[in-house]
């Protein structure tokens, strides 16, 4: 399994929008073949900053079948736009359970 975390930076001003777009957004990856689960979480310390983790059974999952998806350009048109800088996006493998 594989571990996706994206760091999400969302304009000021504009989380409460945000989080409404990705009300709707997440049943576009939650639908996506190989995804798991997923969660969004935002931070204490700043309240424009998020983490999205998302469970993927393969990397390819992610970045074969979602990335290269009809269903990514909606998700893309849903949130891009409320990103600044726009995320960095990793991948994590398990090393201690």
């Amino acid at each position: 399994m594989i571990l996706e975390i994206a760091m999400l930076n969302v304009r000021s001003g504009q989380t409460t929008d945000f989080e409404a777009a990705f009300a709707q957004a997440q049943r576009i990856i939650s639908s996506m073949p190989g995804y798991v689960r997923h969660e969004l979480q935002k931070c204490l310390e700043d309240s424009h900053k998020y983490a999205l983790l998302v469970w993927w059974e393969t990397l390819e999952a992610h970045t074969m079948g979602f990335r290269r998806s009809a269903q990514y350009g909606e998700w893309r048109s849903l949130l891009h736009h409320f990103y600044d800088p726009f995320p960095t996006v990793e991948h994590f493998v398990p090393v201690l359970a």
